[in-house]
């Protein structure tokens, strides 16, 4: 069976457009003005009584068969809590101009169809169903009401296709993240089982060569490198399945900030850290992820800086005092607009670095929902060739008065 026309029925507009395309189609196939009245007459009573009752009814007129024989056929559709009776005036007068009627109802589901067969003369086959297809398909608006109509179908039917790609792309969201947390709790273990045995290789340092030394350590480095990369695909899981906890205690940060930078100093050997701090303050804040936030910005000032040129942290409290903002800067490759717009995104990583620079693009989503979720903002300064500045907020636990 193949659609020619389809025309939901909504209002009594919509019984004008029913009458004239069943015209329509019946003047294209050659039948007579009578065959073509009673057609449309048919369609129309049974129109009519749906939309007297409801306005999600749908009429569709097909062409069926096979060479040589085919026949139209007009099926109404519709949901109704009303009860409908085949005897009803509408159905039972269509009955009788097209005998070739059949009622179905399945709950609150009805189904009207009526059939007519078409003669030889109307010489049918499947390619002048397809012309016939076309004609209807590329049809002038019978009228403005038709116009709008078809406009917001058109209008309807992109919005479902939009929705439907949402749906899907949350669907693959979720198996994504389902993957990334059931990966990385699976990865955990043996990377812990590693990591182990590898110290337990260091402390038997004596024992082998200076070389067999070197492949410890950089087995060493690379576990490291493993244990980090398990760690942000867990706290991605985390993120996306708002299960990320945090532990806030009350923290003086220039004390805080010496502390992690000291460390850091011993991790990015190759690159000086210049701290400069502002006024004491105390922020409140899980110390674990303010430092997982401040190793990540001033990891990645170190991986895209050349060796030896200065990294700064620096302080400094809003003019209404009630925030501090810790600055990252370095002296690296800087960032194109593009990348900048798009930097704190969940794997985003600049393309022209993909390969001269590992990575997974986690550390600045992560850092930028641990700041989030602190009640600051964080955001970036950056010029390709002049390095970059990144900048991040707390709430101060006691506003600053100066």
């Amino acid at each position: 069976m193949r659609e020619i026309i389809g025309i939901t029925l909504e209002n009594e507009m919509d019984l004008i457009l029913a009458h004239k395309r069943s015209m329509q189609i019946g003047e294209q196939l050659g039948l007579t003005v009578a065959t073509r009245t009673t057609l449309a007459t048919a369609v129309s009573e049974v129109a009519r009584t749906v939309i007297d009752f409801t306005n999600e009814g749908r009429l569709s007129l097909c062409i069926s068969g096979k060479f040589p024989r085919f026949s139209i056929n007009a099926g109404i559709t519709f949901d109704s809590d009303h009860v409908f009776k085949e005897t009803d005036e509408g159905f039972f007068y269509a009955k009788k101009l097209m005998p070739d009627f059949n009622f179905e109802v399945t709950g609150q589901e009805y189904s009207i169809t009526m059939a007519l067969s078409l003669p030889r003369s109307a010489k049918v086959d499947e390619a002048k169903i397809s012309i016939l297809r076309d004609y209807f398909i590329n049809a002038v608006p019978l009228n403005a009401y038709e116009e709008i109509k078809n406009k917001n179908s058109k209008l309807s039917q992109l919005t479902q296709a939009q929705e439907q790609e949402i749906k899907l792309g949350r669907e693959l969201d979720e198996k994504k993240n389902e993957f990334i947390s059931v990966a990385s709790h699976e990865l955990k273990t043996p990377i812990t089982v590693i990591k182990a045995y590898t110290q337990m290789l260091r402390l038997l340092k004596g024992q082998y060569s200076d070389k067999v030394g070197e492949v410890v350590e950089k087995l060493e480095i690379q576990t490291g490198k493993l244990v980090r990369l398990t760690y942000q695909l867990m706290d991605v899981s985390k993120i996306e399945n708002g299960s990320l906890q945090y532990d806030l205690i009350k923290i003086e940060l220039n004390s805080f900030l010496e502390e992690t930078v000291t460390m850091l100093t011993n991790v990015h050997a190759n690159n000086k850290i210049n701290l400069q701090l502002g006024d004491g303050c105390s922020v409140m804040a899980d110390p674990l992820r303010l430092e997982q936030v401040l190793s990540n910005l001033i990891g990645n000032a170190a991986k895209y800086s050349d060796k030896n040129s200065a990294i700064g942290v620096a302080t400094f409290l809003s003019e209404e005092g009630g925030s501090i903002t810790i600055q990252i800067s370095d002296h690296g490759m800087g960032m194109s607009k593009d990348s900048i717009a798009r930097i704190f995104e969940k794997f985003y990583r600049v393309e022209d670095i993909v390969s001269s620079h590992p990575g997974l693009g986690m550390g600045l989503y992560i850092s930028s929902k641990i700041v989030a979720d602190h009640g600051g903002k964080i955001w970036v300064q950056s010029e390709i060739g002049n390095g970059s500045i990144f900048y991040f907020t707390l709430p101060l636990a006691v506003p600053f008065k100066q």
